[in-house]
């Protein structure tokens, strides 16, 4: 099996301004509605999607539930929103940008140093199988999470 990228990052196309898909994904009290592994967020109390600003995630695998805590790292409203997991474990993002009459969506993901240096030592001998773990859920959550946020954004009323 060929060895997939700690870094991975697709696009779509959404039918909808830049500005209104921004708000969307900037929004992580909503991820549940799209992601296939996170079923939501909450905000710290008083955050929103400011730089510095935190938020604890639920996800769920068969046989999983856990939770995170991410400090949002942009917030370009109809740009860019990204966020880190825990202590620059991973890296995930949302760019945005204008495409014809909609907007071109790219989620990227990264699987950073400190992350993988943190699987090592939480997971030791079974570092590895972890990390492949964990990356081949991000390559193939991806396209399916664009799908779906294509489908709310679009079922929106303008």
């Amino acid at each position: 099996m060929t060895e997939l990228s700690h870094e991975h990052a697709e696009s779509i196309h959404v039918d909808r301004t830049p500005t209104e898909v921004y708000d969307l994904v900037s929004d992580v009290t909503r991820t549940g509605e799209w992601s296939p592994v996170c079923t939501g967020c909450e905000w710290d109390e008083g955050d929103g999607p400011a730089v510095g600003a935190h938020f604890t995630g639920t996800n769920e695998v068969p046989g999983r539930t856990w939770q995170t805590r991410s400090t949002v790292m942009t917030a370009d409203p109809g740009r860019d929103f990204s966020w880190e997991v825990g202590d620059g474990l991973v890296r995930w993002g949302y760019q945005v940008e204008p495409d014809g009459d909609g907007s071109k969506l790219t989620e990227s993901w990264e699987f950073c140093e400190a992350g993988l240096q943190f699987f090592v030592e939480k997971y030791g001998d079974e570092a590895q199988e972890q990390i492949a773990d964990r990356t081949r859920a991000a390559h193939q959550g991806i396209p399916v999470t664009l799908a779906a946020i294509k489908q709310v954004a679009e079922q929106q009323p303008r």
